[in-house]
């Protein structure tokens, strides 16, 4: 696993966001005024202020009545019990791959359906998970356990101590009350299946936990209520040693970050003897990382020699690996060496955290223009590289013999999206996922030993892709560079005009959009005669870290103006035209639709605004926002500011433009990207008498759906709405 520097980004991967929250009252915090607030700023938000109180009564006064509204238009429409129906069949289906990871011969697996609404988490032996119909043994049930203690569970994972000296396994489980990103962990041991009672306990806030052994763990959690041990962005700022039987106001001091800083977290690196060096990695902004170790159970603290934006794999054959987002040049004995952005390196591991000849970096893999490293994970003697080569994947297989790193394609599916969904380093079973936009996921299991793949388990077609075609695009955007994206539909459709067609984007956080296999998105859209369009656009990590890099800050509007392209791209060319052209994005996707809907509203006839962030010159005071001035600028340098400002969504609404209808979806116990931020915006709507949607899953976390079952109700809504906007032969 690749110890990931940013902290909104560890629960991902770590695609896990496990990201972390306080106790501290968040409504308190959202409404700290901006130190350096413009008047006309004040003027602007004063009013509307209020909807920034998460759980304040005159603001979810105003949500019920906007979704009671909202809900009473789309689910009125007789196509909504249609599309509910097909996306409750797709999300309740026993058709799904049961994905897990591998424990000393089990596969462990977290599983929803219709039944088992909040989940079980369940196992069964590897041989058995191989078979059509496994025999799972269920370890906790999640309905259970929230009905017994009257609570609105939400399993957010678990980290397991599976050592071969330990007789007891033992997981801390985390639990999200609602689907927040603030968890509660707690002690669960899996040959008895039931929580330890004396066992280690967090309280609710952004915690990360890591084990050293099976008495001690690494905290970094909110110590205090306070919050004078949480950075300004709400993360941890203090790493503690937890030992068992003591309690958790005795944990020692490991490190302590700075307030200014966006976290600290814990992680573990093992060297080949089974040795764990107990380490801290210092987010210093979202896109720099500070690396410290601890040496023989120390607290004192040896920062190691990497650059500030690069991510550490791990240890392998004790070799550090770690991948480059940033040109590096270093002088060793003399002479000067220089590394590319973007590639994967290698150096002897040493404790002392210096750089010499005999620890010069090596490279192992140096990606071109069009490539991008995805991934890099260890499985038994072996590293496993995920590649995204013109946004189509790859995997390889790398070793070292001697001083030479040898690396070997797999032979897997082309043309679509793989990921490397479990791999370990003590295990020889990896599970490969593979997916296209027509091509439902396969997961297929690599032997490292044996190089042996096979395809364990495939999803059935969710709808029919007979008539279907899918294209890779691309056109030049404003400053003439070229921006790919992928086309999904109808066989032999006429360039009329006429085609309803969907455009989704993101843009943002090096995270890249790749071809996926969506039932939902098949069976309630494209079977239905729409079109779907996925713009790579800059901000991504399609082409590595300089095409995220382009667009950072005050340079952010490359992202738009390519996202714009893609649009006038679709018209120029008469497959759809703005009367039924519709966009969606979600979080800084969300933004991304903000900003079109400001731009550009004479390109698009629906805008599905997903929890997103609106108010620009705000975000950093509102939940996580601090953490992400390394992305979007801050609103207390002057220069950002002026950009922040011409950019921001919320203070580029005017009363007397003409808008599309646009339909804001969020959620109240969202603890990441604040919902005033949608509150708002949608504020300013109804105070200029303009029609607008809005819907806010009051229990829902960041993904705005606790279940499986408000999945299905969120995307009826919203294709119900594309249907009201695209599929019409008159604008709306």
């Amino acid at each position: 696993m690749e110890f990931i520097r940013k902290p909104m980004l560890m629960a991902m991967a770590i695609l896990g966001l496990a990201a972390c929250s306080s106790n501290e009252n968040e409504t308190t915090r959202s409404i700290t005024p901006v130190t350096a607030e413009t008047a006309a700023q004040s003027r602007a938000e004063a009013p509307y202020l209020w909807l920034e109180e998460v759980e304040g009564e005159r603001a979810l006064s105003w949500v019920r009545s906007q979704n009671q509204r909202t809900l009473a238009q789309l689910q009125a429409d007789p196509v909504y019990p249609e599309l509910e129906a097909k996306a409750l069949e797709v999300v309740n289906a026993a058709e799904r791959i049961p994905y897990g990871n591998i424990r000393h011969g089990e596969v462990y697996n977290f599983w929803q359906d219709a039944t088992h609404i909040r989940g079980l988490w369940r196992k069964t032996p590897l041989a058995s998970y191989a078979g059509e119909n496994p025999d799972w043994e269920t370890i906790l049930d999640v309905d259970q356990l929230a009905k017994a203690e009257d609570k609105n569970w939400v399993f957010k994972g678990a980290s397991c101590y599976t050592a071969k000296e330990t007789v007891h396994y033992r997981c801390l489980v985390s639990l999200s009350d609602g689907g927040k990103d603030a968890v509660t962990v707690r002690e669960f041991d899996l040959a008895d299946k039931q929580f330890v009672d004396d066992g280690f306990i967090l309280p609710e806030a952004r915690t990360g936990t890591e084990w050293t052994d099976n008495d001690t763990l690494l905290v970094a959690t909110n110590w205090g209520q306070d919050g004078s041990t949480l950075t300004e962005s709400g993360y941890p700022t203090q790493v503690k040693r937890w030992q068992r039987g003591t309690e958790l106001s005795e944990a020692e001091t490991l490190f302590t970050a700075k307030k200014t800083d966006v976290g600290a977290f814990p992680f573990t690196l093992e060297k080949s003897n089974g040795t764990k060096i107990e380490a801290v990695v210092v987010a210093t902004t979202f896109f720099t990382s500070d690396y410290f170790i601890f040496p023989a159970g120390t607290t004192d603290a040896v920062k190691l020699p990497v650059p500030p934006k690069a991510t550490i794999t791990g240890l392998f054959d004790d070799q550090l690996l770690f991948r480059l987002e940033q040109d590096w040049s270093i002088n060793v004995a003399g002479a000067d060496h220089q590394y590319k952005t973007g590639s994967l390196l290698a150096m002897p591991f040493s404790e002392d955290g210096q750089l010499t000849a005999a620890t010069l970096p090596e490279v192992v893999f140096e990606p071109n223009d069009k490539q991008a490293i995805e991934s890099v994970s260890m499985t038994k003697g072996q590293l496993l590289m995920t590649l995204s080569d013109n946004v189509a994947g790859k995997v390889f297989a790398i070793t070292r013999k001697g001083s030479d790193w040898q690396s070997k394609q797999l032979a897997l599916p082309a043309n679509g999206t793989l990921a490397v969904s479990f791999a370990d380093k003590d295990e020889d079973t990896v599970f490969i996922n593979y997916e296209g936009f027509l091509t439902p996921d396969s997961l297929m299991s690599y032997s490292a030993t044996s190089g042996e793949i096979k395809t364990l388990k495939s999803l059935p077609s969710w709808f029919n892709s007979d008539d279907l075609v899918v294209e890779q695009k691309e056109v030049a955007s404003k400053d003439g560079t070229l921006v790919p994206f992928f086309v999904i539909h109808k066989k032999g459709i006429k360039h009329d005009g006429k085609t309803p067609t969907l455009l989704y984007g993101y843009g943002g956080f090096q995270i890249s959009m790749r071809p996926s296999y969506s039932g939902l998105r098949g069976k309630l859209w494209l079977e239905r005669g729409g079109a779907f369009v996925l713009a790579n656009i800059r901000g991504g990590g399609e082409f590595g870290p300089k095409w995220h890099q382009a667009g950072l800050k005050t340079k952010r509007q490359v992202i738009y103006d390519d996202f714009i392209a893609v649009g006038e791209w679709l018209i120029d060319h008469k497959l759809t035209s703005p009367e039924h052209l519709g966009i969606q994005g979600g979080s800084n996707g969300g933004l991304l639709m903000g900003v079109m809907l400001t731009q550009r509203p004479d390109l698009w006839n629906a805008v599905i605004v997903q929890v997103p962030l609106l108010d620009m010159l705000r975000f950093h005071l509102l939940l996580a926002g601090a953490s992400w001035v390394g992305e979007y600028g801050s609103p207390e340098i002057p220069e950002e500011r002026e950009w922040l400002e011409k950019m921001s969504p919320y203070h580029n609404f005017h009363a007397e433009q003409e808008y599309p209808e646009p339909f804001f979806v969020t959620s109240t116990k969202d603890d990441r990207v604040h919902p005033g931020h949608a509150r708002k915006m949608a504020k300013l709507f109804e105070a200029a008498g303009k029609p607008f949607y809005y819907y806010e899953n009051i229990d829902g976390g960041h993904s705005a759906a606790a279940n499986q079952q408000e999945t299905a109700k969120r995307v009826a809504l919203e294709f119900t709405y594309l249907t009201e906007k695209l599929m019409s032969t008159t604008r709306k």
